[in-house]
């Protein structure tokens, strides 16, 4: 298999050989494409949001990658618990969602009817909300309201 973007080792994924250094905890990777990425970006965002401000705020003291090394190791743990919490609940739901999005060109609106079940389910496993930043406050939020026609 030819790996896109990596045409100096076809069939073979690269690896970073360099170890991090040991004063790092260890984390896994995500191991999530764009397309659930995206399916849960709204409520990773929510629930990781202390930590991606954090980050955020490292990375505006410092732009050397290693000073922020921790912090991001920190909203990686925190997304990859949103994904395993969403799995576990709403499996079935979370893969049509993003199924839906991985074909639909990424695109949330070509995908409402996946997307309603989908938020239903994490609102009644979790009482989770779904925040839309900069969505006005005098109108339903897109997800809640009712297809014209």
């Amino acid at each position: 298999m030819v790996n896109p973007g990596y045409r100096h080792f076809p069939g073979e994924d690269w690896v970073d050989p360099t170890p991090p250094p040991a004063s790092l905890p260890h984390v896994d990777e995500v191991g999530a494409s764009g397309a659930p990425l995206k399916s849960a970006s709204y409520f990773i965002g929510s629930l990781c949001k202390e930590y991606n401000e954090d980050f955020m705020l490292c990375k505006n003291e410092d732009r050397n990658p290693e000073h922020c090394l921790k912090e991001g190791r920190k909203v990686t743990r925190c997304a990859i618990d949103a994904l395993q919490k969403i799995q576990s609940q709403c499996l079935d739901e979370f893969r049509a969602h993003w199924t839906c999005l991985d074909n639909k060109n990424q695109e949330f609106g070509r995908c409402r009817d996946f997307e309603k079940p989908y938020n239903e389910c994490l609102f009644k496993a979790f009482g989770w909300k779904k925040d839309i930043p900069f969505a006005p406050t005098d109108k339903p939020l897109i997800h809640e309201r009712t297809p014209l026609g």
